[in-house]
């Protein structure tokens, strides 16, 4: 269950969550959902910053950015404390490093929207410095790591935090938010003049799209995929009637070829409202997890995919790990069996939580990345893929620890409790 947290795509079958907020305690969890093989774990991250303590502080609504294996973090909120750290997780190598930047740097805030220019640079909008709301733009070169405030002429959107922003092209598209004195917004602007081969002035200009517009609202995600632009959720006032906020599940898609808004029909029921969930593209699916409803807070993960598509038939992923395709159930005996077991193995390898339940533990011929690593690992031609896994854990149990690469140490640690739970049920 998370909320406020950020997610970002590294590479095609990854996604890295990090933060967020849960039953009011802040985090700094860094945590990894395997798409291929429809797992999650928890790296073990190194890094330390000025306070000798590994990764950044624990906090919610931050921004994060992917620019190739690295996911940048900026700001957001630790209790009543805005925050203006900036720091890089390597996720080739799980390891975090504090950065020291210069130039035009921006103030700590939170609620401020972000996304990436191309692969190198990293534009920022808005937010909430905790006394007011905000409309400046910042462009960070994640090379030299120089901050610039971007000067833009000419009418500017009013101030806003919980907005959404989105690199489109040569374009940056903002919608929504929450602005000064506290109302909540329903406009879309694009701002030009980002890419510096295009010799552009910087400048807004605000949209006014045909079709079936979204409601005015905040703590939204917008995602691009293809041609679409994909809204979902968020929460807006409740009119002059009520003094909740209404929390929104619609889905509303940007269609960029005929540049209109649409709604976008569904064949079954879309996930519960929400606000400040996640919500990433990857292809033609939309994958959504976490969020808060007013009241509660999701750690549910919901994909949105073509009818056609093979994911559409699996089962979802919950937090607690891989759920296979198959039925398996156990006894009061067999649970206490494997429990122990397993909680023997966590405490001697210090193996996580989110891989301690039988049902999330896949067979060796739906470990995607233990095929991958025996194929490369076992030199002669394998008859079966048990083969290769039996040639590659024989390689394991010959090499010294030192040896072992540290890419290997996921799939090893996997099949070394995959191992553990059969020996022990």
């Amino acid at each position: 269950m998370l909320c406020g947290h950020t997610a970002v795509n590294i590479g095609k079958s990854k996604i890295v969550f990090f933060g967020g907020l849960l039953d009011k305690k802040f985090l700094n969890d860094v945590i990894v959902y395997d798409i291929d093989n429809n797992m999650w774990f928890e790296p073990e991250c190194t890094g330390s910053g000025s306070d000798g303590k590994v990764g950044p502080s624990p906090r919610a609504f931050h921004i994060a950015v992917a620019i190739d294996c690295h996911m940048f973090v900026f700001g957001g909120r630790s209790g009543g404390n805005r925050l203006g750290d900036f720091w890089v997780l390597d996720t080739d190598i799980w390891q975090w490093s504090e950065l020291t930047s210069f130039g035009d740097l921006p103030s700590s805030r939170d609620f401020a929207a972000a996304s990436a220019i191309g692969n190198r640079k990293i534009v920022m909008y808005g937010g909430w410095d905790g006394k007011k709301w905000l409309s400046d733009v910042y462009v960070l070169d994640t090379i030299s790591l120089e901050w610039m405030e971007l000067s833009v002429s000419g009418t500017i959107p009013p101030p806003r935090c919980g907005h959404s922003a989105t690199m489109i092209e040569k374009r940056l598209l903002i919608y929504g938010g929450r602005g000064g004195g506290g109302p909540i917004m329903g406009d879309l602007w694009a701002l030009k003049g980002l890419i510096e081969e295009e010799n552009e002035a910087p400048g807004w200009t605000q949209l006014k799209l045909p079709g079936q517009s979204p409601s005015p609202r905040c703590g939204h995600t917008i995602a691009s995929g293809g041609p679409y632009l994909l809204l979902f959720g968020g929460h807006g006032t409740g009119g002059w009637l009520s003094r909740y906020d209404v929390y929104h599940n619609d889905c509303v898609v940007l269609d960029r070829v005929s540049v209109q808004w649409k709604r976008l029909p569904t064949s079954n029921e879309p996930p519960a409202a929400r606000a400040y969930h996640s919500m990433n593209s990857i292809g033609s699916r939309y994958l959504l997890f976490g969020g808060f409803d007013g009241k509660s807070t999701y750690g549910d993960l919901w994909w949105l995919v073509p009818e056609d598509d093979p994911i559409a038939k699996r089962l979802p992923a919950p937090l607690s790990g891989v759920v296979p395709e198959r039925n398996t159930t156990m006894g009061p005996k067999d649970s206490q069996r494997y429990e122990s077991a397993v909680s023997e193995l966590q405490k001697r390898l210090e193996i996580s939580n989110l891989l301690s339940n039988p049902q999330c533990i896949i067979d060796e011929v739906e470990d995607k990345e233990l095929l991958q690593l025996a194929s490369r690992v076992h030199s002669e031609q394998a008859v079966s893929n048990l083969q290769a896994v039996q040639a590659l854990r024989e390689h394991w149990m010959k090499s010294a620890p030192q040896s072992i690469k540290l890419q290997e140490l996921s799939p090893l640690l996997r099949d070394y409790q995959r191992l553990i739970t059969r020996h022990h049920m």
